[in-house]
């Protein structure tokens, strides 16, 4: 999420320089897709006012837990009992650095360092966030194929340790380039897409459909904009993996 952010940037900078500022009004909150609004967070945010982000109509959060083996968001605790406090249903998320270590060895330390999964109809299931690489080559390194067994070590090993398949965040661009669009992953895993515009456009192969879509980095929430595709008790079945 980090790299997509600084992309949205800089596009907006060269934006600004082309068009002026008068092309650049604030987007106005009917702007938001439909569905039910959420929002995402990381260190990034520090401790978050939950309750004025509930007022706001925030139904729902991924708070970042964990990113390769070696970080923990030093915020995470505040992050993620704070939103369950306030009502939402939470999650957790994990930035894949495939070139660290086995998708495996990461889905440990996720779930070791609050990226489990409970039965409480309030949990989501762990969001595995892959994408663009904010610190070296794009595909780490990886072929694509290799990608693809490093995206199912992760996942297996989640379905192992919690019982829940992850939800895979990403980009069509990355999944396309860095997986081949694979589509091996779209009848077990809900696709959480990531696209600044006013439609979602293509999705990654197998996906008939999002179930989040992260649609702006900037708004009436904290952190990124986000929403669920469904109604409140359709989120209520994911976290429950089927009726509580």
């Amino acid at each position: 999420m980090n790299r997509l952010r600084a992309s949205a940037a800089a596009l907006l900078a060269t934006v600004m320089v082309l068009a002026g500022a008068a092309a650049l009004r604030p987007t106005s909150a009917d702007a938001a897709p439909a569905g039910l609004p959420g929002l995402d967070v990381s260190s990034y945010q520090g401790n978050v006012n939950w309750s004025a982000a509930w007022s706001n109509g925030a139904r729902f959060a991924y708070v970042k837990a964990t990113e390769g083996t070696g970080y923990t968001n030093p915020y995470f605790a505040q992050q993620y009992n704070g939103s369950y406090t306030v009502g939402m249903i939470r999650g957790a998320y994990h930035l894949a650095l495939p070139d660290r270590s086995s998708g495996a060895t990461q889905a440990n330390w996720f779930v070791d360092h609050g990226g489990g999964w409970s039965r409480d109809g309030r949990t989501l299931p762990g969001a595995l966030d892959i994408e663009y690489n904010p610190y070296g080559a794009t595909c780490y390194g990886l072929s694509q194929s290799g990608m693809r067994s490093w995206i199912t070590s992760f996942v297996n090993q989640y379905r192992a340790r919690t019982g829940r398949w992850a939800t895979i965040y990403t980009t069509t661009d990355w999944w396309s380039t860095c997986t081949g669009n694979y589509s091996g992953f779209a009848a077990t895993n809900p696709l959480w897409i990531a696209r600044y515009a006013g439609a979602v456009g293509t999705l990654p192969a197998g996906w008939p459909t999002y179930s989040f879509w992260q649609w702006s980095s900037s708004g009436v929430l904290p952190g990124d904009q986000n929403v669920w595709n469904g109604s409140l008790d359709r989120l209520k079945v994911l976290a429950c993996d089927g009726p509580c």
